[in-house]
């Protein structure tokens, strides 16, 4: 008997290899959906921000339709845009679609690199330019750094009353990259009043372990300032505003103190577990920080499904993942 992960594998091959093979090979009467760009007041940042959104392929047509929402993350130096320009999302939706799965709406915030996080500190240099997109000051600036509500609920709610989003947690899901990845495994177990489900691909998910430390070192965190700049590597100038100057804030914003505490609130019965799914190439800078977060988990008995696949940090790698985190989101979301 065929196992529902290897049947879900098997249409994501599918459709990653229509992509690669281009337009042409697509199907020839398959609808495609429609990808706009939205602006929204952010309260929890003191400011407006984009965001970039793909409609399924009906949404035009009965009012009366409602779909699930999913909210995919950009990594550092991104941008709203990179989902659509650099992943392809809208043709591999639009694909997914055509294979079976069922529509839904999909947002793309602008993250600035802020880590999905609120701040342990004011961004008072930030706010001189966007140095990605070198965007002046008066749009980039952000006076109160909560990336963690605006994403769980000034997005959220802006979604929920501007398009037609089935608006419960269960129709939720959350995914992302990199510096998106982890966003997308903090907000899902910090939030589980909000997101049903989560995907990462090649997410920093353990920001304070030890370069070349395993998950069965005892000594595997970072104890001192010194330490966590060197586990932080070429990360360390953004992590700091936003973790905090000390081994307390890094503490307290680490996905597996997260997810335990979550584990307490499951017993409880305050709450219950989102469904997690990440993944990593083996050549990935940032793959010992999956492993170390998989074995958390599965210490904690957290559910969740953890993957390494050839590749590295790079487009090439998340394109081609990227159907299997929609087809799994999109399976979990109802």
């Amino acid at each position: 008997m065929t196992s529902p992960w290897r049947r879900l594998r098997g249409v994501c091959h599918v459709v990653a290899g229509l992509l690669a093979a281009g337009a042409a090979a697509l199907p020839a009467q398959s609808a495609t959906g429609t990808v706009i760009t939205d602006t929204l007041w952010a309260q929890s940042l003191g400011t407006r921000k984009a965001l970039t959104v793909y409609l399924p392929p009906s949404y035009g047509g009965s009012a009366a339709t409602r779909y699930p929402l999913l909210v995919y993350l950009h990594g550092l130096g991104g941008s709203e845009r990179d989902w659509v320009t650099a992943g392809r999302l809208p043709s591999v939706m639009d694909s997914l679609v055509a294979a079976g799965f069922p529509e839904a709406i999909v947002a793309m915030p602008d993250g600035d690199d802020g880590w999905y996080t609120t701040w342990a500190s004011l961004p008072d240099a930030a706010c001189a330019a966007d140095t990605v997109r070198q965007e002046p000051a008066a749009t980039y600036c952000v006076p109160w750094p909560h990336y963690d509500d605006y994403i769980a609920r000034d997005i959220v709610a802006h979604l929920d009353r501007r398009y037609r989003t089935r608006g419960t947690p269960e129709s939720r899901g959350i995914a992302g990259l990199s510096m998106g990845g982890y966003g997308a495994m903090t907000l899902a177990l910090a939030y589980p009043d909000v997101f049903r489900a989560a995907a990462s691909h090649s997410g920093v998910l353990s920001p304070r372990l030890r370069v070349g430390a395993v998950p069965t070192d005892p000594a595997r965190y970072a104890g001192t300032v010194d330490e966590l700049a060197a586990a932080a590597r070429q990360l360390w100038r953004s992590q700091r505003p936003a973790f905090g100057p000390d081994t307390l804030g890094w503490r307290a914003r680490d996905p597996q103190q997260l997810a335990a505490r979550l584990a307490a609130r499951v017993q409880r019965g305050d709450a219950r577990y989102p469904a997690l799914q990440f993944d990593s190439g083996v050549d990935d800078v940032w793959a010992p920080h999956n492993r170390d977060f998989a074995a958390s988990l599965t210490r904690l008995g957290v559910p969740h499904r953890y993957t390494e696949y050839p590749g590295a940090h790079t487009w090439s790698y998340w394109r081609t993942h990227l159907p299997e985190s929609l087809a799994f989101l999109l399976r979990v979301v109802r």
